[in-house]
């Protein structure tokens, strides 16, 4: 069994990096650790300004993961994010061109401002680790790990990502506006010197590897889940399905990932079981973007978050 006290040092340092950084996000960034804990896609949504770009550039550069960004656009094509084999003239062959998407950490900033053919072509690398060219199919690294961020304020010349693309990312985590507090030391760090376009992430010192992230994966995996835990998870997502203020309710791909995201969320409180507190405290950011409201309800002005609420206070919790 992997060393359960090691790993769960490594990334409690990193959890500490992260918010000597990032100030005012600590819940955010918790969840966003749990994220890569049980290895699932994320998205980011929040207005323009609040840190999303510099979250997940810090988070790349604490454990030393190779990191590409692409700025999604109209323009932007899916061999832009793919790759595609070009013609060498002098050598008279075919070249491979790797796009951005073979990397460890992969920022897809503003993926609701790209067409659907384009934001399909990150389906197949976040399904199922590898991309496709030319009949003839490429791995990604072990790692691989997709953060996309999205402005919630804007529609016009955007594309909403269909229900399918959705359900495969993992999280969906809203970035708010800091405490005043945590803004007035976002603002002395910059008066100290600290500025993210100087290329000051780069000089920060790492506090893990790609290699012990994956090594807490693995603890993340081993950790026990009670018969009575599943019928409860189970029946949370029966009760989604079945909820008058819902169109749609939770996916089995989505109870699976309610239940790796319970481990991770055990392991970070260091205990080797799952509580019914765990599978609460991920039901927010796991079903918002999963769970469609009724027409009906839209109009009377009900939110997700709130109807989450409702699908977790009718089921009795297991003792």
């Amino acid at each position: 069994m992997t060393n359960m006290n090691d790993t769960h040092s490594i990334v409690s340092r990193l959890e500490q990096g992260i918010n000597s950084i990032i100030v005012g996000q600590s819940s955010l960034v918790q969840q966003l650790i749990v994220g890569l804990l049980a290895g699932g896609h994320i998205i980011l949504e929040g207005v323009p300004g609040t840190g999303k770009t510099l979250l997940v550039k810090v988070l790349a550069q604490l454990i030393k993961a190779d990191f590409r960004r692409i700025q999604l656009t109209p323009d932007v094509l899916p061999s832009d994010i793919t790759g595609t084999n070009i013609f060498d003239l002098n050598s008279r062959n075919f070249t491979l061109k790797k796009g951005p998407v073979f990397t460890e950490v992969l920022l897809a900033d503003e993926i609701n401002r790209t067409p659907p053919k384009t934001q399909a072509a990150l389906l197949e690398a976040m399904e199922e680790m590898q991309v496709t060219l030319d009949g003839e199919s490429l791995p990604l690294p072990e790692l691989f790990w997709v953060i996309a961020t999205q402005n919630p304020l804007e529609f016009e010349g955007t594309y909403p990502l269909p229900e399918a693309q959705l359900d495969r990312f993992l999280f969906k985590l809203a970035v708010d506006y800091p405490e005043p507090a945590a803004e007035k030391q976002m603002l002395l760090n910059r008066q100290a010197g600290f500025a993210a376009r100087r290329g000051d992430i780069a000089r920060l010192q790492p506090v893990a590897t790609v290699s012990e992230i994956l090594q807490a994966r693995q603890a993340v995996k081993e950790i026990t889940v009670d018969d009575k835990i599943i019928d409860y998870l189970l029946n949370l997502v029966k009760t989604s399905r079945q909820h008058p203020e819902l169109a749609l309710g939770a996916s089995p791909r989505a109870a699976g990932a309610w239940l790796q995201t319970s481990q991770a969320a055990a392991w970070l409180a260091g205990r080797k079981f799952v509580k019914p507190d765990d599978v609460k405290a991920v039901a927010s950011p796991l079903l918002r973007h999963r769970l469609i409201l009724k027409p009906e309800a839209m109009l009377d002005g009900l939110q997700i978050d709130g109807v989450i609420a409702s699908v977790i206070n009718q089921v009795p919790v297991p003792r």
